[in-house]
């Protein structure tokens, strides 16, 4: 592949250990890890003057603001229709490698069919092979890279990305209003005229040395939310709370969403955006769908100014295309938000 390593896939049926590059010198610590306490949040709730929608925004928000996880569950998205876009792409990761290589992505770019970008001689590698595709503002759309089998992934894309924009609007909405916040459009109103949406697809193939060897490094998203859909059957998710590393459950009828650097910054602080990893499986493959809804490029993102005051001052500088050096950053392990803490 241009610019990256091998194929991880080819890799983990042709040796019996991972090369030297993809192995973390002190390992990534014990697998006998507690669960992360993860609420389903019901959507239908938060559109709703209910008793029981009061209690909603009461758990998104302390959720959002200690984990920064929440599982959400909308009679919008069934649960047949993600396994209709899991199965498509575990179709397209089954294809021969000629096939899938009409979607590389070519050197120095995100689009496209690819595995990490090889910046440096002393960089440890990811152990997955993964498929990023811009989804929106539609004008940057990289068609050519696009798989063109299975033959009805492309719709089964837009299809998700337009259900998941109605769920990221009815949650930004909810998420100001459980802050108590005037103006309820303000986090909306920084994601600007143009949002980006970015999706990716990720294989993570089993690997002799799940003890040693990380799928995702540790890392805290660009974006502002990031929804997830989950392996129905293979765990491999991590997120760190309070200095302890826990699983994050898997909820088959719901999708995963998590609060990104972008949201940790509009909310001044109060959402947390969490840091995570994937862990290896020895035995099993692991497949994830993951789109990410970032501000456009052009939008100044900033702390809203209705959670600022004197008992919370201002946590964050305001930054323009926060998205364009977060993944220099993620290749050295560095957080981009921190850079801009005040």
């Amino acid at each position: 592949m241009a610019g990256a390593a091998a194929a991880v896939q080819d890799l983990s049926t042709a040796v019996t250990a991972p090369p030297e590059k993809y192995i973390l010198k002190d390992g990534i610590g014990g697998f006998d890890l507690p669960m992360l306490e993860v609420p389903v949040i019901d959507l239908s709730l938060l559109n709703s003057s209910s008793p029981e929608s009061e209690r909603e925004f009461e758990k998104l928000k302390l959720a959002f603001s200690s984990c920064g996880y929440i599982q959400v569950v909308s009679s919008d998205i069934e649960e047949s229709f993600l396994d209709e876009v899991h199965d498509a792409i575990k179709e397209f990761f089954s294809l021969p490698m000629e096939e899938k290589m009409k979607c590389a992505r070519p050197k120095d770019h995100l689009d496209g069919y690819g595995n990490d970008n090889v910046l440096s001689e002393n960089q440890t590698l990811d152990w997955n092979d993964r498929l990023y595709l811009g989804v929106k503002p539609e004008t940057q759309r990289k068609l050519n890279v696009w798989p063109q089998n299975p033959t009805h992934f492309k719709t089964l894309l837009l299809e998700i990305t337009s259900k998941l924009e109605k769920m990221n609007e009815i949650l930004l909405t909810a998420m100001a209003r459980s802050l108590k916040l005037q103006d309820e459009d303000c986090f909306i109103k920084q994601f600007g005229e143009n949002p980006i949406v970015l999706s990716r697809f990720n294989m993570y193939p089993s690997c002799p040395r799940p003890g040693q060897v990380l799928g995702a490094k540790v890392h805290g998203d660009a974006s502002g939310m990031t929804y997830l859909l989950q392996d129905k059957e293979v765990e491999g998710l991590q997120a760190l709370k309070d200095g302890q590393w826990y699983k994050v459950p898997i909820v088959p009828n719901a999708l995963l969403v998590n609060v990104g650097d972008q949201l940790e910054i509009m909310s001044n602080g109060i959402f947390k955006s969490p840091l995570h990893r994937v862990v290896t499986n020895r035995d099993k493959e692991r497949i994830t769908i993951a789109l990410f809804f970032a501000p456009d490029a052009t939008s100044e993102v900033g702390p809203a100014q209705g959670l600022i005051d004197d008992e919370r001052p201002k946590l964050f500088n305001s930054v323009v295309d926060f998205s364009g050096t977060f993944f220099k950053a993620y290749q050295t392990e560095k957080r981009p938000i921190d850079l801009l803490r005040i």
